[in-house]
């Protein structure tokens, strides 16, 4: 490919305020009308605009992109001469597995640096809390090992935990690892030259899809993590908070079917490994084989919880006819308020409620008699 041509794929990649879904929709219209059509003439036959359905607001992007071409010529000459590489999307280099499950999402353009054939190995990720707790970060070095004992390529985010062991238990095992960047890729100084030796012997490639000078920021960093997981064959998940890029990505994953394996928790953790598991996600042992937790198992600490205060409220109700949810609040001895008593008890299914003299009173379903009612009112 010319730098000519790069530099125009560069440009598309760089527009602003069109999303990468749809300028890849933009190019496959392009090439769909006229398989002979570069993404030169996108940019250069606006008479391909119109029937390319593009809207006033993009024909204006474009316009303002196109201006943007001698700076990113000279961008892409300095890129290339300090041995950065540049993968537009239909080129055969681009990560076939990050078109698979990313499809019209996946990034347009993708700027590297290292072994270009780690992007079409065999590869998995392990993810998880910048916060880990030493068993995941255990976890995450068996299985990084094992990965690479197997001679897969390990898939890191480069951030501090879980992301960070993964890479670095891969190269001690003298695997290979893919670095997905959170910034630009000229931006990278450091990471190159801490981790020469392993690109220069083949077994780091480092990626990025944001302009190569941007710097670090934390929507670059979310915006990262979907790429982590489409790089990867299997994902493994060591440690998750009910909430953030972890949660948010293995729930997209499993919405997509992927595979993921989530490590099984030991008694007493707090984190939502659990959750994922019940979610549909695989239960992992601390070495990532597969296991088949009990269905009591699978209840989380709060489920239990709830279960056990069901059973005390129905042993409750079932030696008396009905009940206020103030007695009830009494009899269990709780520090809730009655609200919250009475909307916990309009969940369980064995309870019905009753009036009784404009007052509101509860029991069982089914009960015989529902004339008598405590009430320490």
């Amino acid at each position: 490919m010319t730098n000519q041509e790069l530099t125009y794929w560069v440009t598309l990649a760089l527009m602003p305020k069109i999303w990468t879904r749809r300028k890849n929709e933009i190019y496959v219209k392009c090439f769909e009308h006229n398989p002979q059509i570069s993404v030169i003439d996108l940019f250069e036959d606006r008479s391909c605009w119109d029937e390319l359905l593009l809207t006033d607001e993009e024909k204006e992007l474009f316009s303002a992109a196109y201006e943007q071409l001698p700076n990113n010529s000279f961008m892409v000459e300095d890129m290339l001469s300090q041995g950065y590489e540049i993968l537009p999307i239909h080129c055969d280099e681009y990560p076939k597995i990050l078109k698979k499950n990313l499809g019209k999402a996946a990034p347009t353009v993708i700027f590297t640096k290292g072994n270009k054939e780690l992007l079409n190995q065999s590869s998995i990720a392990i993810v998880g809390s910048r916060n880990a707790d030493k068993i995941s970060l255990q976890f995450t070095d068996n299985v990084a090992k094992r990965i690479s004992a197997s001679n897969g390529v390990v898939v890191s985010g480069f951030a501090k935990g879980v992301d960070r062991q993964a890479l670095d238990s891969a190269l001690e095992a003298g695997g290979k690892s893919i670095i997905v960047l959170p910034q630009g890729i000229m931006t990278f100084a450091s990471g190159f030259k801490q981790y020469y030796k392993h690109i220069i012997q083949g077994h780091v490639l480092v990626m990025s899809s944001f302009a190569p000078k941007a710097p670090w920021s934390k929507e670059f960093a979310m915006a990262r993590n979907p790429i982590i997981y489409g790089m990867a064959s299997h994902i493994y998940v060591a440690q998750s908070d009910d909430k953030g890029g972890t949660w948010s990505g293995v729930l997209d994953g499993l919405r997509k079917n992927r595979a993921i394996y989530v490590r099984w928790p030991e008694t007493g953790e707090k984190n939502a490994n659990v959750q994922l598991i019940q979610k549909g996600a695989m239960a992992v042992d601390i070495n990532g084989n597969t296991i088949k937790p009990d269905a009591e198992d699978l209840k989380t600490e709060e489920q239990k919880e709830t279960e056990i205060l069901n059973d005390k409220i129905v042993k409750i109700l079932s030696s008396v006819d009905s009940c206020s949810s103030k007695d009830i609040l009494i009899r269990l001895n709780i520090d809730w308020s009655d609200a919250k008593m009475k909307k916990f008890l309009e969940t369980m299914s064995q309870v019905e409620k009753n009036k009784i003299k404009n007052r509101v009173y509860y029991s069982l379903k089914n009960s015989q008699s529902k004339n008598l009612a405590l009430d320490f009112e």
